[in-house]
């Protein structure tokens, strides 16, 4: 979810810079993905005066200026705009500057007269998209002085990563509502931009239909539509948007269309209601309906122009004759708000998310409203939003609202959620002041009452998510802040059930992976390929991804594939997850696996032995009865091969074949060595089956103890690493750690990694010397590093040896 800073601080204005509400709200709220500030790309521009203008004397379109830039002297800049005007101040692109579109500018000879720069229009800026002469400006500001003190851009987008269950994040009046529970800043509903007040015309009203003297509204499908708000403008005049509309939004990236469409894009980001505008003149019987279709209603053109195929059933908007609109999802062509347009019929309503998904996934069309639909809406608002964007299109773009058509019941009040305060001690680990908490839950929107020693808290209409009482403590423990709780352990939940048995082999297979070095990989338990043996999920996360797995080693290898593409061939990987097999009228089997893939050099490269060998069958068979003695202690473990396979089963005894040793079948180059993999079943998860989920027998619960330590963690790099060896004649009376340590001390931040690769003595090495030689590796985190840079670095890593230690490279 994009937001505009400066569209927040319409609801809430508050004085902190956009890093701050950014910090904030990922602090408190939701995770902050990033920042990105707007006019930064013109803060070289600044403002000039042109204090004299003549025709070229080569050109009769151009313009020969003297131009005042604040530098202290006039330039001379050519120019071919028809609107320069001497005395008028305008944009300046000094020379060196680079333009928005990557341009630079250079002193150069237009037509035998030398230009010192470019004044500047609104589209080459990027302000707009008006060309037809440069960007006059009505200021008093001296010359020289930054464009952006002039031309206000100093906004910035927050990408805000907003999960499924906050859907009225999805708006500006949803953060900034979030804004005002943390900085105690008042909210205000209505921007201070917005200055036309909503129509207190009375509204027809009906359970299944509303019909007006200028349009009626149907709707035959309520469970698709439980409510549906029409408001009828008459007289509007269609045109361009006010500049701070299309500012608002141009600062999340949409394009200005009109000022009525830009009115309903206005209202879907800034308040959280998608809402559409028809053309009253294109319905027929000037009646919208919201049905399903019928059999011979099988296409319809959306606004993007493309002609869509609808099945039959699927939840449309109609007129009186023919399907308009997906309901939900996008409007149709034929009805769209044009230049001609002096009548719109204003819809917002309210569709339930499981019919939206339907019909967006029936289209292959996903857009802003069916986003939003699919997640929830706030049913409560519908009429008094409506009525808000009827006023807005009236504001910019003239005429009145005739008439408000409501179909559908009010939604009921939320039931109330019994909130102990004690339980709220309990859980947090801190007693929080009942009155704190009655106040940071009703600056949510929450109504509060105290009955007793409970509250009972009425959760509002936007917010879906809070039904229980553990949500509503986990509200007011964000908004105290996670940081500001304590983190140590208390015994308020003491009890002497064990733990699971299928938690403790899994703790003791992965002690023991971690502990021989294998990495652990978290994916997600879905796959491209199917078969009889792979159910497929009916609403899968991905649509390249349908099918659950029947193999854990099935994912490790994709793993390993994803490393081979990037040159990285030596893999100990491991996953502990669940795969699943299909039943004839029943759930699939959901078992519990370890699969463990072993692949390249069996142990990191030594100056002693640059090429380890790489792993084989033995090894993968080794781990396998490692593994069974961690998963099944007490048991004893044994391997029996599989005839005309290079493949083992992993037997226990009692239980019988619990895995398999193979090797694993992946996309693989040819430099890449053979890929082992190790797969075992821990056990069942529980499903109609109790008895299933003690299908193997584990050790008891056992007492863990040990020094923790800290682990520090950095995001994968992104630019290309560079490396150079060095061969060094070293005393013997050096050691390798000394030399190590000095290396890494003058390498500096950007020295990734130090390898002692090789060691020699003999022919051409000085006696009492040895000669020692390091690959050193170099990275910059946001750049490539040049020949020169590491020459540089060379010659300093060379110095520093010479000068500490007496050490000299070796000559070739």
């Amino acid at each position: 979810m994009i937001v505009s800073h400066e569209w927040i601080k319409q609801f809430v204005p508050h004085t902190l810079s956009a890093n701050e509400v950014g910090e904030a709200l990922s602090r408190h709220c939701v995770t902050l993905d990033g920042i990105t500030e707007l006019g930064a790309e013109l803060s070289l521009f600044v403002v000039a005066q042109v204090v004299q203008a003549g025709r070229h004397p080569n050109s009769d379109h151009l313009w020969v200026t003297k131009v005042d830039d604040g530098s202290g002297e006039l330039l001379d800049v050519v120019c071919g705009a028809p609107n320069v005007v001497a005395g008028t101040k305008y944009p300046f692109a000094r020379t060196g500057t680079v333009m928005p579109g990557g341009l630079k500018i250079e002193k150069r000879k237009i037509r035998g007269e030398t230009s010192n720069g470019m004044l500047c229009s609104a589209r080459e800026l990027g302000l707009g998209d008006e060309h037809n002469g440069i960007l006059a400006l009505e200021t008093d500001v001296a010359p020289g002085t930054s464009l952006l003190e002039v031309i206000k851009l100093g906004d910035a987008r927050l990408d805000l990563d907003v999960l499924p269950n906050r859907p009225d994040l999805l708006s500006h009046v949803g953060v900034a509502r979030e804004v005002s529970a943390i900085t105690g800043v008042p909210l205000t509903l209505v921007p201070a931009e917005l200055t036309t007040p909503a129509s207190s015309v009375a509204a027809v009203e009906g359970k299944t239909s509303a019909r007006g003297q200028h349009a009626s509204v149907v709707v035959d499908d309520a469970e698709s539509c439980p409510r549906f708000v029409g408001v009828v403008i008459n007289g509007v005049q269609v045109g361009p948007s006010p500049d701070w509309l299309r500012q608002r939004l141009d600062s999340i990236g949409l394009r200005s269309i009109s000022n009525v469409v830009d009115a309903t894009n206005y209202v879907l980001h800034g308040l959280g209601h998608p809402v559409h505008a028809y053309d009253l003149a294109t319905l027929v019987d000037r009646t919208i309906t919201v049905r399903p279709t019928h059999g011979d209603e099988t296409a319809l053109t959306t606004l993007d122009g493309s002609s869509r195929a609808i099945a039959t059933g699927t939840t449309v908007i109609c007129d009186g004759a023919r399907p308009i609109g997906l309901a939900g999802v996008m409007g149709g062509l034929d009805t769209e708000v044009t230049e001609r347009t002096t009548d719109v019929l204003l819809e917002l309503a309210v569709f339930e998310p499981r019919f939206v998904r339907r019909v967006r996934r029936a289209a292959g069309l996903s857009t802003d409203a069916s986003y939003r639909f699919e997640r929830g809406i706030d049913a409560h608002d519908a009429e008094s939003v409506a009525r808000q964007a009827a006023a807005l299109i009236t504001q910019v773009a003239g005429g009145s609202v005739a008439e408000v058509l409501v179909v559908g019941e009010a939604p009921a009040l939320r039931p109330a959620v019994t909130l102990r305060p004690s339980r709220l001690a309990r859980l947090l680990g801190v007693e929080v002041p009942t009155a704190d908490i009655v106040r940071r839950l009703e600056s949510l929107g929450c109504v509060v009452t105290l009955q007793g020693d409970a509250l009972q808290v009425q959760a509002p209409g936007w917010r879906h998510d809070l039904g229980l009482e553990a949500d509503l403590i986990e509200e007011v423990a964000r908004l105290v802040g996670f940081d500001a709780l304590p983190d140590e352990l208390r015994p308020f939940r003491p009890g002497n059930a064990p733990d699971h048995p299928l938690h403790l082999a899994s703790r003791r297979v992965r002690d023991l992976l971690v502990g021989m070095g294998l990495a652990e990989t978290r994916p997600m338990p879905f796959t491209s390929t199917g078969g009889e043996n792979t159910p497929r999920v009916r609403n899968p996360l991905a649509e390249d991804e349908p099918f659950l797995r029947a193999s854990v080693l099935d994912t490790l290898a994709r793993r390993a594939e994803y490393n081979l593409s990037r040159m990285q061939g030596n893999l100990r990987l491991f996953e502990i997850g669940n795969v699943f097999t299909p039943r004839a009228g029943r759930l699939p089997l959901e078992e519990t696996r370890v699969g463990a893939l072993l692949m390249g050099a069996r142990r990191p490269s030594h100056f002693t032995e640059p090429e380890p060998p790489a792993f084989d069958a033995w090894d993968a068979k080794e781990l396998a009865v490692r593994l069974a003695a961690a998963s099944f202690p007490g048991r004893a473990a044994s391997l029996q091969p599989a005839e005309g396979t290079l493949a083992w089963s992993i037997v226990v005894d009692g239980l019988g074949p619990v895995g398999q040793v193979n090797p694993v079948s992946l996309d693989r180059p040819v430099w890449a060595a053979e890929a082992w993999g190790v797969e075992l079943t821990l056990g069942v998860m529980a499903s109609e089956d109790v008895a299933a989920a003690n299908h193997h027998a584990h050790a008891p619960a056992e007492r863990e103890s040990g020094a923790t330590r800290a682990v520090r963690y950095a995001p994968l790099p992104t630019t290309p690493a560079a490396e150079f060896d060095v061969a060094l004649l070293v005393p013997d009376a050096v050691n390798v750690a000394t030399v190590d340590e000095a290396l890494r001390r003058a390498g500096g931040d950007l020295l990734e990694q130090v390898t002692l690769f090789d060691e020699f003595r003999g022919q051409g090495v000085p006696e009492g010397t040895r000669s020692l030689a390091w690959r050193l590796t170099w990275r910059h985190p946001e750049r490539t590093l040049r020949d020169k840079e590491l020459e540089g670095r060379r010659a300093r890593l060379l110095e520093v040896l010479d000068k500490e230690l007496g050490i000299r490279p070796r000559a070739s």
